[in-house]
């Protein structure tokens, strides 16, 4: 079974699976590919046999909605981390966001940050961060197929991107705050598609949690 879920903020994808896993009782319970526990949306999720085809899903063009703040970043890039730099925000207009997003476009190269689960020498990233040890990382190719500006004010900007496979939209707001003369951290991601995969037709935990027992109630 191949299940389009809404994880929610706070969840790890870990949680999710094995969540499902209960409800299920499936054994063999895994996801198309990872969301960090501030972020939202679409979860690809696979059960029993099903799991083989979760490969294919990891590879799949992701859209994201984010909301950059600027002005200060954090040890994570993201809401969850601590405050690790302050900066005056300069002033922008719209044509300066939009010239700086075009400069994005593309092929793109991006450090992964401390706070993930890249490997390096058989250890995740955030293993060594979480004992303040700094790994160097070599820069990664991705693609930014599309970058669009939502709106934005003197100290945030809201953006909807489409990447490949292994970007980190964290990484992104960071790059695209220090082009702007800044520094900044997201708030707010939420994963808006994987493949064909929409939001609009993602389910709630407790919405799925309620068919799959009504659904095992007609089978009985």
């Amino acid at each position: 079974m191949i299940i389009n879920l809404y994880k929610p903020v706070g969840w790890t994808s870990f949680d999710v699976c094995k969540k499902i896993r209960s409800i299920t009782n499936e054994k063999k319970v895994g996801h198309g590919g990872t969301l960090d526990p501030f972020a939202e949306g679409v979860l690809i999720i696979g059960t029993g046999f099903d799991t083989k085809k979760l490969s294919s899903f990891t590879n799949e063009v992701k859209s994201y909605d984010a909301l950059l703040n600027l002005g200060s970043t954090t040890d994570t890039l993201d809401s969850e981390g601590k405050i690790s730099l302050t900066k005056e925000i300069p002033h922008f207009s719209e044509n300066d966001i939009i010239n700086c997003f075009s400069s994005y476009i593309g092929d793109y190269y991006q450090t992964p940050p401390m706070y993930s689960a890249k490997k390096i020498k058989g250890k995740k990233l955030y293993e060594y961060a979480r004992k303040n040890i700094e790994v160097s990382r070599e820069p990664v190719l991705v693609k930014i197929y599309s970058l669009s500006l939502n709106f934005f004010d003197s100290s945030h900007i809201s953006f909807s991107v489409k990447c490949s496979k292994g970007t980190y939209v964290r990484v992104l707001g960071k790059d695209i705050a220090e082009s702007l003369g800044t520094v900044g951290y997201l708030n707010k991601l939420v994963r808006t598609s994987v493949g064909k995969f929409s939001i609009e037709k993602s389910q709630t935990i407790e919405r799925f949690t309620s068919s799959w027992k009504l659904s095992m109630k007609k089978t009985k």
